[in-house]
């Protein structure tokens, strides 16, 4: 399979679909694969076309996390053709990715697969996805972020009671511990991802894109560091971005906005 199949892209007004593509392998993590998405992700990154990303995989998992055939020389990593041994680092590729990503949930996300979910800014499960850590399980040791995001999101004792264990952790109780913001049914899962990615595009994008970058910085800081963060960003676009006549025309969109929903 070449790395363009592994990896399938649908762009529709301001949102692209991104499906990793090997269901038969539970969308496993390869060298092939990580390479595709990492630039697929670069590719999108300097698309202005593109302004929120879904990320989901086909068949009944999500990404089931590295190809440990491969990890354990059962078969042989492949190098699509333009791919290179460095190509292959999703989480950095990921946080360098400056517009929303959601996390279109499917099916399983395992270990590497629970940490490429948790670098997504939204998660919309299906009732069917299920998350599991096995990393204490193969023996690696995380290194995507899965340690530290977990704790953040679910608290410390539930992140230790997951990752040394391996135990699974069904979408129900994914939402009910904060980790996820909703569960639908499987069916309905790509049109809700659909639907808040053009509640997401609908907004400024200027504004949105440097909120989601405070977000991210703040999250990783202290609150005062946060503050200041927010503080800076804020004086900047009001000396940037922001006109009398452009708040008028948006308090106006707004007001028709609330008079819908």
């Amino acid at each position: 399979m070449s790395g363009q199949d592994l990896v399938l892209t649908e762009h529709d007004a301001g949102v692209t679909l991104v499906t990793m593509n090997r269901p038969d392998a539970l969308n496993a993590l390869s060298t092939g694969m990580r390479q595709a998405l990492v630039r697929t992700f670069r590719a999108l990154a300097a698309d202005t076309a593109t302004e929120v990303v879904i990320l989901t995989g086909s068949g009944r998992a999500f990404t089931a996390g590295l190809d440990l055939k491969e990890l354990g020389g059962e078969t042989e990593g492949g190098t699509p053709a333009g791919g290179d041994a460095e190509d292959t680092d999703i989480g950095a590729a990921l946080a360098d990715y400056p517009k929303p990503i959601i996390g279109a949930i499917n099916g399983y996300a395992i270990t590497g697969g629970f940490e490429l979910a948790l670098m997504c800014d939204i998660l919309i499960c299906s009732s069917d996805a299920k998350f599991a850590d096995t990393h204490a399980r193969v023996g690696v040791v995380p290194g995507w972020g899965l340690s530290q995001r977990l704790p953040r999101l679910i608290g410390l004792p539930r992140a230790k009671e997951l990752s040394l264990t391996g135990n699974f952790l069904t979408a129900e109780l994914a939402y009910e511990w904060g980790m996820i913001n909703r569960v639908v049914a499987p069916d309905a899962l790509i049109d809700t991802a659909r639907s808040l990615a053009r509640d997401i595009v609908s907004t400024d994008r200027t504004t949105r894109e440097t909120m989601l970058r405070i977000l991210n910085d703040g999250w990783s800081s202290t609150l005062g560091e946060g503050m200041a963060i927010e503080h800076a960003a804020s004086r900047e676009h009001m000396q940037t971005q922001v006109t009398a006549d452009a708040v008028a025309a948006r308090r106006a969109s707004i007001q028709e906005r609330g008079r819908k929903q």
